[in-house]
């Protein structure tokens, strides 16, 4: 039998009736909310935390983020604190790495919080919002003029094992700004990850000179799993506070969205819920949408946030029901192309199956150059016509290809390898399109249907391009 003190606000339950892997049920006593966070104490009265999770007329059930074992069910003690999982927030927080609960593991000084916020968040009210618009450069020429990420969009990338996506990211984290805006920073927050892939974002932030302006909230994979459904609300909740508090504009970058579903569904199992797709829980879409809706502007206050999550597919399979549903919720996506990995190209991104549907409104008049959205389409175009003609080659042989046609392929393999294949260095949206029109130069005037011939007379080489018969060239990908 189980009882209730009261002490001021927090409320004291000894004994337990069920424990089961992250989860602690015991009988319900009055005034008890949902999302409450609770303390449970074991005989070593060590504290672990959680939060309630289920509510029914006779039970609680609690989700313990440490786990239960150790735990028994006569000497276990749970303190109900009245009020949901509070993060304090702060600007000390930037340049700092922290454990999946917002705690310092780097072994700095403790953080003095501003504030403190409910992890869970709140809706932004639909006539508040402000439309997402104003150009990101994120350094990587496929995404800067061919996929523009906006502030305040949510654009996922869409991986498979193996491929470089933690390069990808990093790249991103370190190397993403507004043009004109100083006041531009990055909350990444990896959840499941390894200790020498914690170990690289921590060099690779440190070695890029942006670790001030970029906070690390890091679930390792020994972690506990029910932990990793917390860090992406800890991390949100930080760049909440950093966009609309402070007015700057924040980024969060989140890696790996499958692990954190991966987790969903384990404590999905653990409370004998039936089973969705491919054994997910049913609420998987709305679970997902309570992150990635955080994202957004609002009218009245400068800052922005954008979210940007890594999802690895399964199997190579964007059907799987976490990229299937993230498709759903997000603007857009990039994907990693495990061809391109193969031939050594950096960064690895497949041109054709990208989008941002956000992107004309972040390139819009006075925001990038006028010629963007045409020079754009040009691009898709040539490299889609080339790899069409990549698949006819396997069956009729590239001898059989008229001299347009042999150019058109030449083009798709010159473009993977100089405008996708930036290798290591980091491109502005100036250098972007200098690589553009350079590959575009080499092509006849009269293939270039998708741009206003007066952009062509300002931006290519007075001597008409369609007399020259030579094969395109290509270089080797930058590595």
């Amino acid at each position: 039998m189980t009882h209730s003190v009261r002490t001021l606000s927090v409320r004291r339950v000894r004994g337990v009736d069920r424990l089961a892997g992250p989860l602690l049920v015991l009988h319900r006593v009055p005034d008890v909310a949902l999302g409450e966070e609770v303390i449970v104490r074991g005989r070593d009265g060590s504290p672990r935390h959680g939060q309630v999770l289920e509510l029914d007329a006779e039970t609680v059930v609690v989700q313990v983020y440490e786990g239960t074992s150790a735990l028994d069910l006569e000497s276990t003690a749970v303190e109900l604190t009245g009020g949901p999982f509070r993060l304090g927030v702060s600007t000390e927080m930037l340049g700092r790495v922290l454990d999946g609960r917002g705690r310092p593991i780097d072994g700095g000084a403790p953080i003095v919080p501003l504030s403190s916020a409910d992890v869970n968040g709140q809706a932004i009210n639909p006539t508040a919002r402000a439309n997402p618009d104003d150009f990101i450069e994120t350094g990587i020429s496929a995404i800067d003029l061919l996929n523009s990420l906006v502030r305040g969009q949510k654009l996922p990338i869409f991986t498979g094992a193996g491929l470089p996506a933690d390069e990808v990211a990093a790249r991103i984290a370190t190397g993403a700004r507004v043009l004109g805006e100083e006041r531009f920073v990055t909350v990444f927050a990896a959840m499941g990850i390894t200790r020498r892939v914690a170990d690289f974002f921590r060099e690779a932030f440190a070695s890029s000179g942006s670790l001030d302006r970029v906070t690390l909230f890091l679930n390792l994979a020994d972690d506990p799993a029910v932990e990793r459904l917390l860090t992406p609300r800890c991390a949100l909740t930080l760049a909440e506070h950093l966009a609309f508090d402070l007015g700057m504009q924040t980024l969060v970058v989140m890696t790996d969205v499958t692990a954190y579903g991966e987790a969903l569904r384990e404590l999905s199992t653990a409370r004998e819920e039936v089973p969705g797709r491919r054994g997910y829980p049913g609420y998987l879409y709305t679970d997902l949408a309570t992150l990635f809706e955080r994202a957004g502007r609002i009218h009245g206050r400068p800052g922005s946030l954008t979210i940007l999550p890594i999802v690895t597919m399964p199997d190579d399979d964007i059907t799987h029901p976490i990229p299937d549903l993230t498709g759903y919720i997000t603007e857009g996506q990039i994907v990693l192309s495990r061809e391109l990995h193969g031939r050594g190209i950096f960064p690895p991104i497949d041109a054709l199956p990208c989008l941002s549907r956000l992107m004309n409104a972040g390139i819009g008049e006075g925001r990038t150059r006028p010629e963007h959205r045409a020079v754009a389409d040009q691009l898709y175009a040539l490299y889609a016509r080339g790899r069409e003609l990549r698949r006819l080659v396997t069956v009729i042989g590239e001898a059989a290809l008229s001299l347009a046609e042999q150019r058109v392929l030449a083009f798709a393999d010159a473009f993977e390898a100089r405008f996708i294949g930036q290798g290591a260095a980091r491109r502005t949206l100036d250098e972007s399109f200098a690589v553009a029109w350079q590959l575009l130069g080499e092509m006849p005037r009269d293939e270039l249907t998708r741009i206003p011939s007066d952009v062509l007379d300002r931006h290519l080489p007075a001597a008409a391009p369609e007399a020259s018969t030579g094969p395109i060239r290509v270089a080797e990908p930058a590595r």
